[in-house]
């Protein structure tokens, strides 16, 4: 029991390990804060937490969001998990669309800012507007790290690096789990039909 606890722990430490390494030379980032002495660093694109007016619109129990979302979306958007390096489909996308929030739908990430960054994750250089992510310091595992969750209900994406390509510099290192893909032309699912309802103001034009 102990060496099987012990050899989760190290694979766990892998996964995290390999999401912050650098997309660009392959070089781990250090313990040190990526958004520099302030936390607030305007270099990454996004709403800092502590900037925030109000409170996230779609808030549920536990026992709500487990009805709501798969076992693995639970695990990584509500609980801050992280799929395994290259087990996501939505590595392979390339055709033009929209990357939406598996929690409520929301519109994240366009195809085109879409890049292939070797980390075995869907990774972006820009979110579809500033508005749509909130940014949050985490400083677990003994670093510290900018994670990235949806502005409209605070669901775990996954984080964003300074070690991107043009024109910002950043990687936003997400999770599959975390998100839908609509290809330009396609029917969205009803999650996202319903928020572009609620949200006509964040319609994507593709």
């Amino acid at each position: 029991m102990k060496n099987t606890v012990k050899y989760l722990t190290i694979a766990l430490i892998f996964v995290v390990v390999a999401c912050t390494g650098n997309a660009q030379n392959g070089q781990a980032q250090t313990g040190e804060s990526q958004s520099g002495n302030n936390a607030s660093d305007e270099k990454y694109i996004g709403i800092w937490e502590n900037e925030m007016e109000g409170d996230y619109e779609y808030r549920f129990s536990e026992g709500e969001w487990k009805k709501r979302l798969g076992a693995e979306e639970f695990n990584v958007l509500r609980e801050a998990g992280t799929e395994r390096p290259n087990s996501s489909p939505l590595n392979k996308i390339k055709k033009p669309g929209v990357f939406y929030s598996a929690a409520t739908g929301q519109p994240l990430f366009r195809t085109e800012a879409k890049f292939e960054s070797g980390t075995g994750w869907p990774s972006f250089y820009e979110p579809i507007n500033e508005k749509a992510v909130v940014l949050k310091e985490d400083n677990a595992y003994g670093m510290t790290r900018i994670e990235v969750v949806d502005s409209s209900s605070g669901s775990h994406i996954g984080h964003v690096f300074p070690d991107g390509p043009k024109p910002t510099g950043l990687r936003y290192c997400m999770n599959g789990d975390a998100m839908l893909f609509v290809a330009e032309g396609e029917t969205p699912p009803a999650l996202v039909k319903e928020y572009l309802e609620k949200h006509p103001e964040e319609k994507p034009e593709i």
